[in-house]
């Protein structure tokens, strides 16, 4: 199974406003692991970011100057996504701005659906949590991921930060404190060895006459401290 943790930052909340995306990030799980792939591209909006939104992501203007347009790499965007399993944090606002920017392309792509699915985390941690807050940092908190490094919102830290959520969240990862390390839980299953079923008998030891002795003894105390012996019932 291939799924994609996505995250993007925008110029602003509403796409029908005319706000535009600015960074995509993205990394690769196959079988609930990361691969270590992963795409992010910054993207020159052609707007002004509005200032609440660089308030949150940091990311200005002049730092986009240089950057390609939308258009310039929805080719490769889309190669590298096709077929996935989206996983993302709210998904309505991202697929929404994905959409919008997809749209502006002269009929070259469809919507997002048409190449992939999507999770959202967000509707996944209100039906596991129902009346907390389940935002990614509390979510981080909830439980104990990392997220030390995110004073700031980016797409490819956030989605880096998302995948450890996710499977926290899904039970499909654990940390092998010997080797730093991960593993999912599908993949622990695997590497169990089936019983060989031509081994030998494993021996039967009974208990010896005074260890008799002495549990019967344990069953009279338990049994004249409660005025009932469970353990002797027949």
């Amino acid at each position: 199974m291939r799924q994609i943790v996505l995250d993007t930052e925008t110029t602003g909340l509403e796409p029908s406003q005319g706000h535009r995306i600015i960074e995509i990030g993205c990394v690769e799980l196959v079988n609930r692991r990361p691969t270590g792939n992963h795409y992010h591209q910054y993207l020159q909006p052609e707007r002004e970011i509005d200032p609440g939104a660089i308030e949150v992501h940091g990311i200005t203007n002049e730092f986009l100057a240089d950057k390609p347009r939308f258009s310039d790499i929805a080719d490769d965007l889309i190669d590298f996504i096709r077929g996935a399993e989206l996983v993302i944090h709210n998904a309505p606002f991202d697929v929404g701005f994905l959409d919008h920017e997809l749209k502006q392309l002269d009929g070259r792509y469809g919507p997002l659906n048409d190449y992939c699915s999507v999770l959202d985390t967000l509707a996944l941690a209100r039906q596991l949590h129902p009346g907390q807050k389940n935002s990614l940092d509390a979510l981080c908190k909830r439980y104990e991921v990392d997220n030390s490094q995110r004073d700031l919102h980016g797409a490819l830290l956030d989605a880096e930060i998302l995948a450890d959520v996710y499977l926290a969240m899904t039970g499909g990862q654990v940390k092998l404190s010997l080797e730093g390390s991960t593993e999912s839980a599908g993949a622990r299953r695997q590497t169990m060895r089936a019983v060989d079923t031509d081994r030998k008998p494993l021996p039967v030891i009974r208990a010896s006459a005074a260890e008799q002795s002495a549990h019967e003894e344990r069953l009279a105390a338990i049994a004249k401290a409660s005025g009932h012996c469970l353990w002797r019932e027949e």
